[in-house]
């Protein structure tokens, strides 16, 4: 049996962990809720724009912007990865990594050019341990990423897109659907094609929009389809932050049950082994009196 000294210290190192995991449990739910709500904001923006699109269809204007437009051949395509800049939130690196490195090798053996951008020390050295160094790395996307640090991103792809050196632009992230359910996803922002479909599933006959357009149609969709491109990459990183927050709230949550469970058994292992060297030491006591009496 363990000695009840050593039973004593490593109860109080795994005490130690548990004010560690629990106060790393309390941050993360702080700052969930600031990044929830910024998501929801944004998710909001994101369907209002859409419904925009749809006015414009029903108001007879034929929805077509370079951004919508497909490319005929696609030859350069940029994944980029939504990734952490720290661990210990469960499987929220190695899920969105893991879609990440599939599409980029998919995308890889069957285009000419294919650049790797990503986001998060995690990622970084996760693709560097795979061999694979990235075009571009970003580490100042922390759990508040704001518009301005995302505009910079943006504008760079926007201005690729129209030139044509991209063709294609993926995001690996993961998306937040609810408290309990967060997916690691790719989606393809560039083209724009979900806003062509949105436009066409909302289309009525001409003339039936309850909206005039000033100064026309054409000038509005000039400006709400970048700022749709860019309020979507917004809403993958703010996505990828409210999902990391969530998944470090989790497995601090669990980490600290088990250090709570922990601490249980090592107290009673304690006790048991105090109990026995009690025992022990009384016996010794009593039959040193009873060699004494004879």
């Amino acid at each position: 049996m363990a000695q009840p000294r050593k039973l004593v210290k490593r109860r109080n190192a795994v005490r130690n962990i548990r004010k560690i995991t629990r106060t790393m449990e309390l941050i993360a739910t702080a700052r969930f809720q600031r990044a929830m709500s910024r998501a929801a904001a944004a998710a909001a923006y994101t369907d209002r724009i859409t419904k925009l699109v749809g006015d414009l269809a029903r108001a007879g204007l034929e929805v077509s912007h370079p951004l919508l437009a497909e490319r005929p051949e696609t030859r350069r395509a940029v994944v980029l990865v939504l990734s952490a800049n720290r661990g210990l939130c469960g499987g929220y690196n190695s899920s969105v990594l893991r879609l990440g490195h599939a599409r980029f090798c998919e995308l890889r053996d069957g285009l000419p050019e294919v650049q790797l951008e990503v986001s998060g020390k995690r990622g970084i050295s996760a693709f560097r341990f795979r061999k694979i160094e990235p075009d571009e790395a970003f580490t100042h996307f922390e759990d508040k990423p704001t518009f301005e640090e995302v505009d910079v991103l943006a504008n760079r792809y926007l201005e690729s897109f129209e030139t044509g050196k991209l063709d294609r632009l993926d995001v690996a992230y993961t998306k937040f659907e609810s408290l309990g359910h967060q997916q690691a996803v790719v989606e393809t922002l560039l083209p724009l094609a979900e806003l062509t479909d949105a436009a066409q599933g909302d289309a009525e006959p001409a003339g039936q929009s309850e909206y005039e357009f000033l100064p026309s149609a054409e000038s509005i969709l000039d400006e709400v389809v970048p700022a749709s491109f860019k309020v979507k990459l917004l809403k993958c990183f703010l996505d990828a932050a409210v999902s990391e927050q969530v998944s470090r709230m989790f497995a601090m949550k669990a980490a600290t049950e088990n250090a709570d469970s922990m601490i249980s058994q090592l107290t009673m292992i304690y006790n048991r082994a105090r109990q026995g060297q009690i025992t022990s030491e009384l016996l010794e006591v009593i039959s040193g009196a009873e060699a004494l009496n004879v």
